[in-house]
């Protein structure tokens, strides 16, 4: 499962408040929907935390988010690790992206890399076009021929490349699009987007997209009505 946290600026707006208030409220958010996910068994959640093309925000709001990124972990990493998450980030770690938040992602990433609970993935510095470009340079770099370039081979070179596809992707505050999200692992999601604003996003929403997703049948690509066996048994999304 992967989500979309989108709202934070527009829920502060309507407030009255500053965009920053908006990500500070989106902690309580992360939070339950963790929580959440963890309680219903589900293994692997990747969160998109901070894209690409966000440096392009004003320097205030990209500092604050730094720094926002560096508290999440901060206030909750501890207890995660304690509930046997394995946490992991997808995206690049170099300039710029502050020392301060490289060294704690990197510590939580090695505290936490022998745990065999969920796995959190935080998408930060993320673009999945410039992963599947640095998956390309990879794999050519390798000398392979042309004829031995598959999508298996290809998948092997991603920077996670246990990363399964996405089954279900959420996407809070009403908005309809990928924003270069996981595109390589998305190709076959089941898109379900919420009208309501991330930091107002809790349990009962995780809940009805999971239901949602549930009642969906998917055939990748097949004429058939009902889904192969070997597909509903390999979903990881199962309520408890």
């Amino acid at each position: 499962m992967a989500c979309i946290m989108d709202g934070n600026g527009r829920w502060a707006q309507q407030r009255g408040l500053e965009r920053t208030e908006g990500h500070s409220a989106g902690e309580a958010a992360i939070t339950a929907t963790v929580q959440a996910a963890h309680d219903m068994g589900i293994k692997w959640l990747t969160l998109f935390a901070f894209s690409t093309e966000n440096w392009r925000r004003p320097q205030p709001e990209v500092d604050y988010l730094m720094r926002f990124n560096q508290r999440v972990i901060r206030n909750n990493a501890p207890r995660w690790r304690s509930m046997g998450m394995r946490m992991r980030y997808l995206g690049a770690l170099d300039a710029p992206v502050p020392d301060f938040l490289r060294e704690d992602i990197m510590q939580v990433e090695e505290l936490t890399a022998a745990n065999t609970g969920m796995t959190l993935t935080t998408a930060f510095n993320h673009g999945g076009r410039r992963d599947l470009v640095n998956a390309v340079r990879s794999l050519i770099g390798t000398g392979i021929t042309a004829e031995d370039v598959n999508e298996k081979t290809l998948a092997q070179h991603m920077q996670l490349p246990d990363l399964p596809d996405v089954d279900l992707l959420i996407r809070t505050s009403g908005e309809h699009r990928l924003s270069n999200f996981l595109l390589w692992q998305m190709a076959y999601a089941e898109m379900y987007f919420s009208p309501v604003l991330w930091p107002d996003f809790r349990a009962e929403h995780l809940a009805r997209a999971v239901a949602s997703y549930h009642n969906r049948q998917r055939r990748y690509g097949t004429a058939s009505t009902e889904a192969l066996p070997e597909q509903r048994a390999t979903t990881p999304l199962t309520l408890h």
